[in-house]
């Protein structure tokens, strides 16, 4: 009986190692499925990108690409392990385009991910403030192009603060636009400007304003035709303090972007 069992043990060993080896074989064949669910998140000079980790058990790492359009030549900028990298070499006010590559312990690499995921970085601060214009009327406004506070009636003010009488006002000139886009739980809820909801100048007033309220993040469209947006995250009776963002491509009401599935292929030039 102990020898048949030991062939048994022998003959079930070889049994499992070939079938192992056929795994194997057939995992070193298959290239991964493309990743999934890209999102991207432009700040200033940077772009986070992020996907779905892949569900096959041998991946190994991920290469990232970029591009200037959605089609095209996509040309590797890294890898990771992880299922986020930062794109530090993006410059504000220019478009990029990516796409994520899965890559096997064997080097099999998938196709590249079909989200559109793209971005357009734009310059962005935070705890920035002004103060109310009927008392400190040289720091009251805020520039989004100088990227600086300025006199409240400066011709580069895109918005200025008051307090009347304990009521709080956020102010733009009749020249520019604003609206309330209500509660958010940060400057990055906002992805893009809308279309309709600004604020009406009312008769014989040169001034447009909403009531300033905490944590409520309000969109700017400046004369110049370019859109900002900021959220309060304080107010006292003599400052407001916000964050910011603003869009350097005019007309564009791009603020932030996440991705979008589609089913339109790539065309891969080259990768590396």
């Amino acid at each position: 009986m102990k020898n048949i069992s030991r062939l048994l043990a022998i003959l079930l060993l070889v049994i499992t190692f070939w079938g192992c080896d056929s795994i194997d074989n057939s995992d070193a064949q298959n290239a991964p499925i493309a990743p999934r669910n890209l999102s991207v998140l432009a700040v200033d000079n940077g772009v986070e990108i992020n996907w779905d980790y892949n569900s096959e058990a041998d991946i190994s790492h991920y290469d990232i690409y970029v591009n200037s359009t959605y089609d095209g030549n996509y040309l590797y900028i890294g890898s990771t392990t992880l299922n986020y990298y930062f794109d530090g070499d993006a410059i504000n006010g220019e478009t990029y385009y990516y796409a994520v590559a899965a890559v096997d312990i064997y080097g099999n690499e998938s196709e590249l991910s079909y989200d559109v995921a793209f971005a357009i970085p734009r310059p962005d601060d935070f705890n920035e403030m002004v103060y109310d214009y009927l008392q400190f009327p040289n720091d009251a406004g805020f520039s989004f192009s100088l990227q600086s506070v300025v006199e409240f009636n400066s011709p580069y003010a895109d918005f200025f603060f008051e307090n009347n009488n304990g009521t709080f006002w956020l102010n733009v000139w009749a020249d520019t636009d604003i609206q309330d886009v209500g509660v958010t739980n940060d400057i990055y809820d906002v992805t893009s400007a809308p279309s309709t909801g600004w604020v009406e100048l009312q008769p014989g007033e040169n001034v447009k304003y909403l009531p300033a309220a905490i944590n409520h993040t309000y969109v700017i469209w400046t004369n110049a035709n370019h859109y900002a947006k900021i959220r309060i995250s304080n107010i006292t009776n003599e400052r407001v303090v916000f964050d910011w963002a603003y869009q350097l491509v005019e007309g564009e009401t791009l603020l932030k972007k996440i991705s979008v599935p589609i089913t339109k292929d790539k065309v891969i030039i080259n990768r590396k």
